[in-house]
């Protein structure tokens, strides 16, 4: 397989998400045309990237319109997004949800409305020649992360636990996005702690990588739709029209991963251009089969949330002192059938 991009490059910088904010005030973003569809705006994780292919083909396959709602799409940083969907600076955002998780407790209060990532998307990668087989392999290796106030990190905290070990039986690098993959494939650390989704691109570049799923020692969830409470309050319409459009545009990437893969390079994320086969496989192997579905989807419905899950995980936040205290996962997460 042809090498996967690992350059999704974060547009996430402070002036950037001012002149985000700016242009998508309240005015703009959430005000309905009596001629025509509402317009409302996602903000959405990171970059443009084929894996947020349910997105686009919502809009693409008219799913949105058909709501009524005529969707725009702008980039920024998870945290930042939080940020400005609780001031009611855009009307959804598409963060990860252990961001949302943390922002909450910190009095930043949004309300989850899909659970559009079932998991989360950490993993521990590592080399074969290191093998690692389970945590407790970990003592005396070096692991690098990218920053200790990081999901990534609790995710090792968590894992080293389950095998009654600490951070001190180790030794833990920090290493910025840009580099921490190569410093995996280049022998310079045993381990990351990172996105399962570079366990796909290392395998494509031919590195014989294992992986540990963060997701079986620590719950935690990947991207979410968050909107604020004020919304979800006066608006629940607008707000089950975009899950409804989106939820179509799960299925519809689901039955054709090819057409929508080709879509979303075509139209919103043209660097991906002949890695399209790749980034199929990946759809196939991991969105569909585990992060859009889950046992509780097949029960309530795609985006619907394990709340019992999200507990876990916002007390897991609190076991390792990224918040103060706990709080109830019914305050943050909406059910899709208690809206409106």
């Amino acid at each position: 397989m042809k090498k996967l991009n690992r350059s999704a490059a974060c547009l996430g910088s402070a002036a950037l998400v001012v002149s985000l904010v700016n242009a998508c005030s309240p005015a703009d973003s959430a005000k309905s045309e009596s001629s025509g569809p509402k317009k409302v705006t996602i903000q959405i994780d990171g970059a443009a990237v084929p894996y947020y292919a349910p997105l686009y083909a919502a809009k693409e396959q008219g799913y949105f319109a058909k709501e009524g709602l005529d969707v725009n799409f702008t980039y920024a940083q998870g945290s930042d997004i939080v940020k400005n969907v609780a001031a009611g600076n855009i009307d959804f955002g598409f963060p990860n949800g252990d961001s949302v998780i943390t922002a909450y407790g910190q009095g930043i209060k949004t309300k989850v409305v899909h659970t559009t990532y079932q998991q989360g998307i950490g993993a521990l990668l590592s080399s074969a020649d290191a093998k690692i087989e389970s945590p407790a392999d970990l003592k005396g290796r070096t692991v690098a992360v990218t920053d200790l106030g990081s999901p990534n990190y609790i995710q090792l905290q968590a894992m080293l636990k389950s095998a009654n070990l600490t951070t001190n039986d180790l030794k833990v690098r920090t290493l910025g996005t840009g580099v921490i993959v190569d410093a995996l494939k280049n022998g310079q650390v045993d381990a990351i702690v990172f996105s399962r989704l570079r366990y796909y691109a290392l395998k494509s570049a031919g590195v014989d990588v294992k992986q540990l799923l963060s997701d079986s020692y620590l719950p935690s969830f990947g991207n979410v739709v968050v909107a604020s409470e004020d919304t979800v309050n006066d608006d629940p319409d607008t707000v089950k029209g975009f899950d409804k459009a989106l939820n179509q545009g799960i299925e519809y990437t689901i039955k054709n991963p090819d057409a929508a893969v080709k879509m979303s390079v075509e139209k919103y994320a043209p660097s991906f251009k002949g890695q399209e086969a790749d980034i199929t496989t990946v759809i196939n192997d991991l969105f569909a089969k585990s992060l859009w579905q889950s046992d509780t989807t097949k029960k309530d419905g795609l985006g619907a949330p394990d709340v019992a899950r999200w507990q876990k995980a916002i007390d897991s936040q609190t076991d390792f002192k990224l918040l103060d205290s706990s709080y109830k996962a019914d305050d943050l997460v909406v059910k899709p059938n208690d809206l409106g």
